[in-house]
């Protein structure tokens, strides 16, 4: 049986390419020489506004595929510089099935080799560069295979639900209103997944009117691990644009304060837009790159930087721009933003610990260092799925399990 993330290429509308693939040279030239598949694609889909949706699907389909699966494609071929082309029209017949590969292509008779059979090796079966199926294979074990195949799959849309806005069932009937079908997650409060094709989410007046937001639901969850009451106080270490910021805002609410800190200011003036359609304005503080000294909160949330392994599938070819090297620096700057975080707490509060990825250097090694120099931290085990806590106490989602991005979390009490 075919696995799950080949099977869906045979559903593609593969027909709707006939005709355009000499005109995706450029395009794919680019994505294999390191331009990020996902500007390209945008571009390409911009330049021509008659498309038909089929065929909007297929460019994007074909662009992607062969961004994500050239490892696999150069050993179908056989050669290991094949050019795009080839490498396209071996996305046609080898993965997709397609008997007219080299007529999509563009390709004369004869142009693709002959089929060889499915790889046996991780790294080429599913496309991945040497040192992420190590990472696969030391992270999920004999359940490697299962994950690289989740991370070669498009992951859900999930959205969150604003409680300062709306109840989930007040937001589902008001997105089924505008024709996209949800149903509610199964780990989170408050998320809705979508079931209907995937809309154009930010069009939607149940987003520009602050009623829901993207947000993975295993993020989502990360959220939840933080248990903020209303009326508290909350940093958020690492804010970003402000996903969990949001949600964050919303559980403390009117009378609550949500304090952002993060060193790109131009991602906190985004937040700031956020939160006003969010309703949330009055709730989060941005506190710009550092906590303000002194600051004491009921709880604090560290969604570190990280490798970000854990959310791959929302990057088709993001694997083959990652530079491995660089992990090596992110243990001690994650231990140094917890610390910092630990020292806003307040006797008796909580402090949270998250990444999106499945690498134990950053996640359980970080965590229990941060123990071993803080032993007036204890370690609790959220109430939270069974299925996500670990025999440690940690949570973790993955993508081949839960459906979800992968996420790491450690939760403590003062």
């Amino acid at each position: 049986m075919r696995p799950a993330s080949e099977e869906r290429l045979h559903e593609i509308p593969w027909g709707a390419l006939a005709g355009r693939a000499a005109a995706l040279d450029g395009a794919l030239a680019e994505i294999l020489a390191g331009a990020p598949a996902e500007r390209i694609v945008d571009r390409v889909l911009r330049a021509d506004r008659g498309l038909s949706r089929e065929a909007r699907r297929a460019l994007a389909e074909a662009l992607f595929g062969v961004g994500l699966w050239r490892r696999r494609l150069y050993a179908q071929l056989g050669d290991g510089a094949a050019p795009a082309r080839l490498l396209l029209a071996a996305l046609l017949r080898d993965l997709a099935g397609r008997d007219d590969a080299e007529t999509l292509a563009e390709l004369p008779p004869g142009a693709l080799p002959p089929p060889r059979p499915p790889p046996g090796a991780l790294a080429d079966r599913a496309s991945l560069p040497d040192w992420l199926a190590g990472e696969l294979v030391a992270a999920a074990g004999e359940e490697a295979g299962a994950l690289a195949d989740a991370l070669n799959l498009p992951g859900p849309l999930c959205l969150r639900v604003n409680l300062l806005r709306a109840t989930p069932a007040v937001a589902a009937a008001r997105l089924a209103g505008e024709g996209v079908a949800t149903r509610p997650g199964l780990l989170a409060p408050g998320c809705l997944v979508v079931a209907s094709s995937r809309p154009n989410v930010y069009g939607l007046g149940a987003h520009r009117e602050g009623l829901v937001e993207v947000q993975d639901e295993g993020s989502q969850l990360l959220g939840a691990l933080v248990g903020a009451r209303p009326g508290e106080s909350v940093l958020d270490a690492c804010a970003g644009a402000g996903g969990k910021t949001l949600l964050l805002a919303a559980e403390v609410g009117p009378a609550g304060r949500v304090h952002a800190v993060d060193p790109d200011l131009a991602r906190l003036e985004r937040l700031r837009v956020r939160a006003a359609r969010a309703g949330a304005a009055g709730i989060v503080a941005l506190d710009g790159a550092a906590p303000a000294g002194g600051l004491r909160v009921d709880r604090a949330l560290v969604d570190a930087p990280c490798s970000e392994l854990g959310a791959l599938r929302r990057g088709p070819d993001l694997r083959w721009r990652l530079d491995p090297a660089a992990f090596a620096a992110l243990p001690p700057l994650q231990l140094e933003i917890l610390e910092r975080a630990a020292a806003c707490v307040k006797p008796g509060g909580r402090l949270v610990y998250a990444t999106c990825t499945f690498r134990r250097a950053e996640d359980e090694e970080v965590a229990i260092a941060f123990e071993r120099a803080h032993p007036e931290w204890t370690r609790i085990v959220p109430s939270v799925g069974a299925s996500t806590v670990t025999g440690d106490g940690f949570v973790r989602t993955w993508p081949h399990r839960h459906g979800t991005d992968g996420f790491f979390g450690a939760v403590w009490k003062r």
